[in-house]
């Protein structure tokens, strides 16, 4: 897929990765940018900086009405949507002592935000035989996340959606890609840091920390592409092959990982 003369939304778009993600957009000409995020003021702003056909929206992801009516605002004013990225989440630093509502907002967000977007984008997206949908899902979703049971399970069943839609849907026009970055220049891995999160420490010590402007970069070129996996962090493939064919290795080296930094 090619961005420019592309209509997007994007959520989790006022700051991080969904921020770079249409800061790129723009550059590469995308048609039109519809920003959303729980923030809407923050999106409008980020918006309005664009210097292109774009707008910022208030929704929140956790709520079906409100993603079914992103879709159709947007499609009511640029009559498509080319793309959609579903790319807001949230960690939790929580393992077994986690709440029930600490693991239910993490699946509403991280999982069931994903299968509103594509309850509310596909129709449309199949009555015109093309569409696009990219979902966030961290390497966690590939392999998992030291001390952050609900993100490493629900980033899994991210994965696992993304690759049922483009199994379902692919022959029918849907092309479909699953964004698998490891540590991401971000306030949300700020903020695991600055809390002595022991998976935000894992990732920081994993492998290079990109920018958002580094994922951009990765995932414009998987859509050109059209790759199911965008992996901004090379090495994670070799991560996830080790992982399925050695897996008692790895296992002992991700334990030797997070008694390391579990200080």
């Amino acid at each position: 897929m090619n961005v420019e003369g592309a209509v997007v939304v994007i959520t989790g778009a006022a700051g991080g990765i969904g921020a770079g993600l249409a800061r790129r957009f723009a550059a590469e000409g995308a048609a039109a940018l519809v920003l959303a995020d729980l923030d809407g003021d923050a999106a409008a702003a980020r918006a309005t900086a664009l210097g292109v056909e774009a707008i910022g929206v208030t929704c929140d992801v956790t709520s079906e009405d409100q993603i079914a009516e992103l879709v159709q605002e947007t499609l009511e004013r640029y009559d498509r949507i080319d793309l959609f990225c579903a790319n807001a989440g949230i960690t939790t630093g929580a393992g077994l002592e986690a709440p029930a509502e600490v693991w239910e907002r993490a699946w509403a967000i991280n999982v069931q935000a994903h299968v509103h977007s594509a309850r509310a984008v596909l129709p449309s997206m199949l009555e015109r035989g093309t569409g696009y949908l990219l979902h966030t899902c961290s390497a966690a979703g590939l392999l998992t996340s030291v001390g952050d049971a609900p993100y490493a399970v629900t980033k899994h069943a991210a994965v696992a959606f993304a690759e049922w839609l483009a199994i379902t849907y692919g022959d029918r026009g849907i092309k479909v890609s699953a964004l698998c970055p490891q540590g991401v220049d971000t306030p949300m891995l700020r903020d695991g840091l600055a809390a002595g999160h022991i998976g935000a420490k894992v990732t920081a010590a994993g492998g290079a920390v990109l920018t958002p402007e580094q994922i951009a970069d990765a995932v414009v070129e998987g859509l050109a592409a059209e790759r199911f996996l965008i992996l901004p962090h090379p090495e994670v493939a070799k991560y996830y092959l080790n992982r399925a064919t050695n897996t008692e290795r790895w296992l002992a080296g991700m334990r030797g990982l997070a008694a390391s930094l579990d200080s």
